[in-house]
């Protein structure tokens, strides 16, 4: 789209007066309201979606590389951010054996797709939490803080163009718009540098809207264990770095998961205004989960366009939520009547190394959901502070951190053995319960259970690579740059049949497990 274009329409953005805005959401609260009374919201039984960011890198250089528009059109991705980024969704399935078997095999049938036509043109989509080599000829600082003034208004040179994120340069919305993690800081003027980021989404879909709240706090608990298994992102691009940070002060001080301290330093404001990007509050009611939205500080109000789909009769709210941001976040929606649902969204997890170890985070999620609601496992009584300290520490140390939790039994320890012990008996369970034997949960569970058991995870891993190299006496953008291009070469080995247990010698023995 022509830079003249998009500053027409965040131009357009600006004339929208927030108060009318505000006033339509609350009215369009007020639909989805009634439609929980009158039971809209419910399914006969679990269904469970999935989202899956990708970044492309030049196939042979590894430097990221940006994504044609009418190349992602080809391959059925949506765009994301960036221009290097690409999005794809599943078709939401039932929680069975079916639905889960159908989930893994639109997610590779797609990508092998996707892959053999990016291949063709020289790229390559990689499954990962942060990017790490900037295009070639390019610092990774320019093209995250590269932007151009048309007709006064601000544009990222590097963003898609997604309106939304453009406006948040050009109004009042408090946003930070920058980098804040040890040894790196990053001022720009777009919140382009969101874009350096990509993940993975599991979506539950509960079976009645009013039992939300009871999942959701399950999902609260749950997500600094799964975050724990999942960081993958240990390393920032080597020139986002301060000039005088010395390497071992970098692994010393670094975070396991800095995708978290990303998306929230960038989109929450700097003082003053209540942080749009956070660890979620428990709900007591589906009414309230609706009200906290509607409730929720709008950055950008935008001009909403509606058609004759089920959920366009709330329009202003649907917008609205599209800025909800919160790592567990619920969600109410369908296009049609008979598709409405109420859902939890799962945002902690970072992409994963394999399509393999990326479903098995949509089992276990969903499993873990699927046993605690039934079984009304006590964790469910663990404090809400201490779960979202829970969170922070496994965004810092990964399974290294102290994560208090509560067993079936009773019993509140830290020991991680006991903790992913429950975790797995409960996950399996939840999966069990939803007519997958025995051999087909521990097989959907397998590559987190290694993980556990070894304390092996892809952002001690890569942590490793690059103290090896250190050791070997490259510098410390060598030793980045040569670990994310192993992990490149890794993950075209193994995306699509393989699990990140391969890349440590482990993905042999799947007979050898715990249970």
């Amino acid at each position: 789209m022509p830079e003249s274009d998009l500053a027409a329409r965040v131009e357009d953005v600006r004339s929208v007066d927030p108060e009318t805005f505000q006033s339509r959401v609350e009215a369009d609260a007020e639909v989805i309201i009634e439609e929980i009374d009158a039971g809209t919201f419910d399914n006969p039984q679990a269904i469970i979606g999935f989202e899956y960011e990708f970044y492309a890198v030049d196939a042979e250089t590894a430097a990221l590389t940006r994504v044609p528009r009418q190349l992602l059109d080809l391959i059925g991705f949506e765009k994301e951010l960036g221009l290097h980024n690409a999005e794809m969704s599943t078709s939401p399935q039932p929680l069975n054996p079916h639905g889960l078997d159908a989930q893994e095999s639109e997610v590779k049938a797609r990508l092998s797709a996707a892959e053999d036509r990016t291949g063709a043109e020289g790229m390559r989509l990689v499954s990962d939490a942060m990017w790490t080599i900037p295009p070639e000829g390019e610092t990774a600082r320019g093209y995250l803080t590269n932007s151009v003034e048309d007709r006064g208004v601000r544009i990222a040179s590097n963003m898609s163009d997604s309106v939304r994120y453009h406006a948040m340069a050009n109004t009042d919305a408090d946003v930070g718009m920058g980098l804040d993690a040890p040894h790196v800081s990053l001022d720009a003027d777009t919140v382009m540098p969101e874009s350096l980021i990509t993940s993975i989404q599991p979506h539950y879909q509960v079976p009645h809207a009013r039992d939300l709240p009871t999942y959701f706090q399950y999902a609260v608990r749950i997500a600094a264990p799964l975050l724990a298994l999942g960081v993958n992102s240990p390393f920032f691009p080597p020139d986002l770095y301060d000039a005088d940070a010395d390497p071992e002060e970098i692994l010393a001080d670094g975070w396991h998961e800095n995708r978290i301290s990303v998306f929230e330093t960038v989109l929450n404001g700097r003082e003053g205004v209540p942080d749009k990007v956070r660890f979620p509050e428990d709900i007591a009611s589906a009414v309230e989960a609706v009200e906290r939205v509607a409730a929720d500080h709008t950055v950008v109000p935008m001009p909403v366009e509606s058609s004759d789909r089920f959920d366009d009769e709330f329009a202003h709210f649907r917008l609205k939520h599209g800025t909800f941001w919160r790592w567990v976040r619920p969600v109410f929606g369908g296009a049609t009547r008979s598709d409405a649902n109420a859902r939890i969204e799962f945002r902690p997890i970072a992409a994963q190394p394999t399509v393999r170890d990326s479903i098995a985070f949509q089992a276990a999620f969903a499993g873990l959901l699927e046993s605690m609601f039934r079984r009304e496992h006590p964790v469910h009584h663990l404090d809400w502070v201490v779960a979202r300290d829970n969170f922070y520490a496994a965004m810092r140390d990964g399974l290294d951190a102290d994560v208090y939790w509560i067993t079936n039994a009773g019993e509140e320890t830290t020991d991680t053995e006991k903790l992913y012990t429950d975790v797995f008996a409960h996950a399996k369970d939840g999966l069990q319960a939803r007519g997958l034997t025995d051999e087909q949960a521990a097989k959907y569970l397998w590559p987190l259970r290694q993980r556990a058991r070894h304390g092996l995870t892809p952002a001690s891993w890569k942590r490793e690579r690059v103290r090896e190299r250190l050791d070997d006496g490259e510098d410390f953008e060598e030793a980045v740059y040569g670990m994310q291009r192993e992990y490149i070469k890794h993950q075209s080995e193994t995306l699509i049949d393989g699990s990140f247990a391969d890349w440590v010698g482990r993905g042999g023995g799947e007979m050898d497990r715990e249970e």
